[in-house]
């Protein structure tokens, strides 16, 4: 008897799977289309030194899923920024040419139409705006006209607030690394518990800091609320003017010429002539301009790899006696104690990534930093040139960019050693460039919603159709190899 039933448990087995199969597919889903085509967006930085395309991609119907839109391909634009073009506005446009050129190709032409194009300009035309409203609005013009002539959905150049590059820049850091929300692997959305990250940018004319803070600002203007996926964010940003790379070293060399006659940042055994207009006609040097002097006139100027000088020479572009706030970052500006992690991207990862690969030094903690600073900084030009031989453009100055970032992170943020530990120095997450530029589009093109996205699954007809099928031959099969059993039982059982 027990031998009977042993023989019809394999068909019975079946049956259920079959049976299983067909009820689970009664479950109520929805259809699902085909995978979509893609979409794109194109976004030109055009930063105080240089301008750099973006071309992002999207899947068209993801349109307020995360973790979704990522770089497709970038270009980097021949010449100055765009406020460098103030004398001739039409260089300016044609300066694009190349890069957009690059983007007719990359971007599908049935997509032309529909991609977005924004151009987003930063400290250099905010600087140009102050000095000469008509020059930038110049400029504007000449860059627009170009752009209109390409077959993309032009959406508008414009000159960006530096709270606004320095959020967007948060933004972009938090998306790229799933800090907002996340897709499981069960197929859920959820947010991640490890908390957001600052974000710290060093442009050509302007840095920026951006972080999430516990309470209300105590200045205002440092706040930004946002509402992203359903959570609510409280952020502190401030973007320092006149405390870009390139303005920082301009202001460096008319203290130097001011002061000493010597640069003591410089290495020693370089020197170079220096036009006192190129010095002098920025409005960041406006302070240390002297009262009378010929714009036409050459300086010698040498360099003495001088590390203490050169870090006093930097310490006299902050200000840390005048605070109206219970506490302060420099030159009187509201700044809450930083907290958890951050990543320091554009000029700071250059300069940190310089001391790393070329110097061969350490800089995980801040004695590191400092110690790797004064190593630089004592370096002489025939020492740094057998370093990189052929890179003649920025060596000079990467003695005074490291010590204006290792004052600016320790005495400016007031980063201490255990939350130094928190900081890392990226230029990318992923594939993706991390900086205000994605970020930008994501809000523009409204990317990232305010509400977390539902989770819905769905299975596709064809495949529904086929496992229906599938699981009605296993019933089917498994009827007839039962049928057969039972008749084999009965023949035994008459024999």
């Amino acid at each position: 008897m027990a031998g009977k039933v042993l023989s019809l448990l394999p068909p019975l087995l079946l049956a259920a799977a079959g049976l299983a199969g067909l009820l689970l597919l009664c479950v109520p889903t929805r259809d699902v289309r085909e995978p979509p085509a893609l979409k794109y967006g194109i976004v030109l930085d055009a930063g105080s030194s240089h301008t750099s395309m973006f071309i992002y991609k999207w899947p068209a119907d993801k349109k307020n899923d995360t973790g979704i839109v990522g770089q497709h391909s970038s270009c980097e634009v021949h010449g100055g920024g765009i406020s460098s073009y103030a004398d001739n506005p039409s260089r300016a446009g044609q300066s694009l040419v190349e890069c957009l050129d690059q983007a007719l190709q990359e971007v599908p032409r049935e997509r032309h139409v529909g991609t977005p194009l924004y151009l987003g300009a930063t400290a250099g035309m905010r600087l140009l705006k102050l000095t000469s409203p008509e020059a930038s609005a110049n400029v504007l013009a000449a860059v627009t006209q170009t752009l209109t002539q390409y077959p993309f959905d032009f959406r508008g150049a414009h000159i960006l607030s530096g709270q606004d590059e320095g959020v967007f820049g948060w933004v972009t850091a938090n998306y790229l690394l799933e800090n907002f929300i996340k897709y499981g692997w069960v197929g859920q959305w959820f947010r991640p518990r490890k908390g957001t990250l600052g974000a710290m940018d060093l442009g050509g004319a302007s840095t920026q800091i951006t972080f999430e803070m516990a309470g209300p600002a105590e200045d205002p203007t440092n706040e930004v609320q946002l509402r992203l996926y359903g959570q609510h964010y409280r952020v502190y940003t401030h973007s320092f003017l006149c405390y870009g790379r390139d303005q920082v070293l301009l202001r460096l060399l008319a203290g130097a010429l001011q002061t000493y006659g010597f640069h003591p940042c410089w290495p020693r055994g370089y020197s170079s002539q220096v036009l006192l207009q190129d010095v002098y006609e920025s409005p960041c040097t406006v302070a240390q301009r002297p009262q009378t002097f010929t714009g036409s006139t050459r300086v010698n100027l040498s360099g003495t790899s001088d590390p203490a000088l050169c870090r006093g020479l930097i310490l006299e572009l902050f200000n840390f006696s005048s605070c109206h706030f219970s506490q302060c970052s420099f030159n009187g500006i509201f700044q809450p104690p930083v907290a958890g992690n951050f990543i320091g991207f554009s000029a700071f990862f250059y300069t940190v990534d310089f001391l790393r690969t070329v110097m061969g030094l350490p800089v995980e903690t801040l004695q590191q930093l400092e110690v790797a600073v004064v190593t630089i900084c004592n370096q002489t030009w025939s020492e740094l040139q057998a370093r990189v031989p052929g890179e003649q453009a920025r060596l000079p100055d990467y003695c005074a960019v490291a010590t204006f970032v290792q004052q600016l992170l320790s005495q400016g943020y007031g980063f201490q050693e255990h939350t130094f530990r928190g900081v890392t120095f990226q230029k990318k997450a992923g594939d993706t460039t991390v900086g205000w530029a994605l970020g930008y589009m994501l809000n523009l093109t409204n990317l990232i919603p305010a509400e977390p996205p539902g989770m819905r699954k769905g299975t596709d007809l064809s495949a529904w159709v086929a496992l229906v099928l599938l699981c009605t031959a296993i019933l089917l099969a498994a009827a007839v190899l039962l049928l057969r059993r039972v008749r084999a039982a009965k023949l035994s059982s008459t024999i």
